[in-house]
């Protein structure tokens, strides 16, 4: 299912993307959307047309929401979870039975899947700016995420900070990492994969 976006589209995006920058710059990452070149990197590290859970945590204006549903096979699930009551309602504009928007926080990822229904994901991606949140909300993001994704699971952070870095060592094996230059502003893209456990 493909889900172009037009001109008017990407110029509603950004200038939304603007004026909540301007509202809460500490909930969103950056001033402008992320890019075309950033957004295929995205889909191609986190495998989503492998996926059948993806979880999407900071969905902002959707430009990422509608490249991984661009991707993603016919029988797949997208939540997406967005804590801006206005990019949520953005979010909700899309027709698209995959996806499920839900106005929330990341910290209740595990309640979120259960009350949807949804398995546990084999792919979360992440646009939430961990480098402004405070040490204890982060790492509770963390926590959830890994203790929700599937053995094997693919964890992708795009993120203009190496704090997330830092934040996942106590949860996950060392990430790849690349950084795209083509983005205002050049963004890391952090992947993990979730190892089994022995023993």
């Amino acid at each position: 299912m493909n889900h172009p976006s037009g001109t008017g589209d990407r110029l509603r995006d950004r200038l939304l993307f603007v004026q909540e920058f301007l509202r809460h710059p500490r909930q969103v990452a950056s001033v402008v959307p992320s890019s075309r070149v950033v957004l295929k990197r995205i889909v191609e590290g986190a495998q989503i047309g492998q996926a059948r859970t993806i979880v999407e945590l900071g969905a902002g204006t959707g430009g990422t929401t509608r490249a991984l549903l661009s991707a993603m096979r016919p029988d797949a699930r997208l939540l997406s979870i967005e804590i801006n009551p206005r990019f949520h309602q953005h979010l909700g504009r899309m027709d698209d039975p995959r996806l499920i928007a839900h106005l929330g926080t990341a910290v209740q990822l595990k309640a979120t899947l259960e009350d949807y229904g949804l398995d546990p994901p084999d792919a979360v991606v992440s646009g939430i700016p961990f480098s402004a949140m405070d040490q204890d909300s982060a790492c509770e993001i963390m926590e959830a995420i890994a203790s929700q994704l599937t053995v094997g699971g693919r964890f992708l952070a795009y993120q203009v900070s190496t704090r997330v870095e830092q934040l996942a060592r106590p949860f996950f094996p060392s990430p790849h990492v690349e950084v795209v230059y083509l983005n205002v502003p050049p963004l890391r893209i952090f992947r993990w994969t979730k190892p089994v456990v022995n023993g």
